[in-house]
């Protein structure tokens, strides 16, 4: 049996084999994101040229010290394809995201994408979204009036993240909401209800943007998912 930082080895590993030669990707954020790009560092020591836009200053930093080539979004029409974790996964890979705080670089990056490919481990699989809070990104201008207006959505709780004691600030200036729904049964309908609301820059509700999920097991097994 692995343990949780061997199976995210394995699936890092397991997901660079997509990173082809001349390529242009995106590099998301995570734990198991980690993974890939210590594989990604290896395999550039063997001769593999590619270019990556980075989806957090954590990310890019990373990658800029294993010797990945960084690429200006900017200057790109398309990326072949984007490797990114997910904090929970459903069956037909809809998807929460941002628990690292990155969720607002990591959609456009995913959206710039021909193909998004999810890497986790068996624990972010779920039958239905919510149990992980829903990052929502939000001007910190009327925080607390965006809060409780997502509150009437059916939020049970909405916490204003802290890092270090102090309000976690997004690459971009803007704060994080993590929302306590329980249970999402209806992901696109809370994901534009929650855009409808003045204030909110980003939701981490990835719906209908994952081609692929590549997911690792305790007992070794590593399963590719394409969407219901």
């Amino acid at each position: 049996m692995f343990n949780s930082e061997e199976i995210k080895k394995r699936v890092g590993a397991y997901a660079a084999d997509y990173v082809q030669p001349g390529m242009t990707i995106g590099i998301g954020t995570g734990s198991t994101v980690y993974w890939l790009l210590q594989e990604l560092g290896n395999r550039i020591q063997q001769g593999l040229q590619f270019r990556a836009v980075p989806t957090s200053r954590q990310t890019q930093t990373l990658a800029t010290e294993l010797g990945i080539t960084i690429a200006d979004i900017n200057n790109i029409e398309e990326l072949a394809l984007t490797i990114d974790g997910a904090d929970e996964i459903d069956g037909s890979l809809q998807l929460i995201k941002g628990g690292g705080g990155a969720l607002l670089q990591e959609k456009i990056v995913a959206a710039a994408s021909k193909q998004l490919i999810i890497i986790a481990d068996e624990t972010k699989m779920v039958s239905q979204l919510g149990q992980f809070p829903l990052p929502v990104e939000v001007i910190p201008f009327g925080w607390k009036q965006v809060s409780k207006k997502i509150q009437q959505l059916g939020c049970r709780e909405v916490v204003l993240r802290q890092k270090n004691g102090e309000t976690f600030i997004s690459d971009h200036g803007h704060y994080i909401l993590d929302c306590h729904f329980s249970a999402i049964p209806h992901a696109s309908t809370v994901n534009q209800q929650l855009h409808d609301i003045p204030g909110v820059v980003e939701t981490g509700l990835f719906i209908n943007m994952a081609d692929m999920a590549i997911c690792g097991y305790a007992d070794g097994r590593i399963i590719t998912s394409l969407p219901a």
